[in-house]
């Protein structure tokens, strides 16, 4: 008798361990759930490297060049400096040496480039002084805001917002990479445009109204910025619509040239 409790003991403990070894597998598979699917992160090949840079978040400036702000209807001296986002599937990257095949997008019939420094950070923070800024930029690229103008424009005659003149598929074209530590920080050179072989637009980057490192710490008073942020830095006067089968060539001293046609 005595062994048959002993026995009956050792078989309801070991139920009762094999019970909640069972429920804590259950708790842990409930506690990681597993993605309904997967979505491929957005990255963006680094000149020279094999790693790939990661991109968190797309910052834009707007009319960052006196003489642009002119063109759009504002001022031009120096008034506080505003910020859009894109998402970080619009972006689009073209290769050094080949011309990327642009899709026109839908809706518009006023579709509009603008070419742009990028600047993409390694690090972020909030309040980041001007003077301690650029220590966060990791490297810089060319890039084109691709813009739906005519929907801009409607929204903004609404006063409401016009994400949907800046924010689709493939608004954000942008080359690889290039790491300052090979490049240094980009404070002047020229900048320039030109569509079917026409310069368009033509400027310099000294003439931005808030460089890149007084962006950087403005956009830091409103947002935490991060390491895979991107700014798009602004574009100077003279954008101008494309139509299918253009071909948009873009430069800027000390990067290699980015060019798009438009199918």
């Amino acid at each position: 008798m005595k062994d048959l409790n002993r026995r009956t003991i050792l078989a309801t403990g070991a139920v009762a361990l094999a019970g909640a070894a069972s429920r804590s597998s259950v708790a842990e598979a409930q506690a990681a759930p597993k993605p309904l699917f997967s979505v491929a992160p957005v990255t963006i090949p680094i000149a020279g490297e094999a790693e790939v840079f990661p991109v968190r978040r797309i910052y834009c400036i707007g009319r960052n060049y006196a003489a642009h702000a002119i063109e759009r209807g504002s001022d031009p001296n120096r008034e506080p400096p505003f910020f859009f986002q894109k998402p970080t599937d619009a972006i689009q990257y073209v290769a050094v040496g080949t011309v990327g095949d642009h899709v026109y997008p839908l809706l518009t019939k006023n579709y509009h480039h603008e070419v742009e420094l990028v600047a993409a950070l390694k690090s972020g923070g909030t309040h980041i002084p001007p003077e301690k800024a650029l220590e966060h930029v990791y490297g810089y690229a060319l890039g084109l805001d691709m813009t739906r103008r005519d929907l801009q424009n409607e929204m903004a005659a609404l006063k409401k917002p016009w994400e949907i003149g800046k924010s689709f598929d493939h608004a954000a074209v942008i080359g690889p990479i290039h790491p300052a530590s090979k490049t240094g920080h980009f404070t002047k050179g020229a900048i320039s445009l030109a569509v079917n072989g026409k310069v368009r637009q033509d400027s310099d980057l000294s003439k931005m109204i808030w460089s890149v490192a007084e962006q950087i710490s403005k956009l830091s008073e409103a947002f935490e910025l991060k390491a895979g942020d991107i700014i798009y830095s602004g574009t100077p006067e003279n954008v101008g619509p494309v139509v299918k089968g253009d071909v948009l060539l873009c430069k800027l001293d000390g990067l290699p040239d980015m060019s798009i046609k438009i199918t």
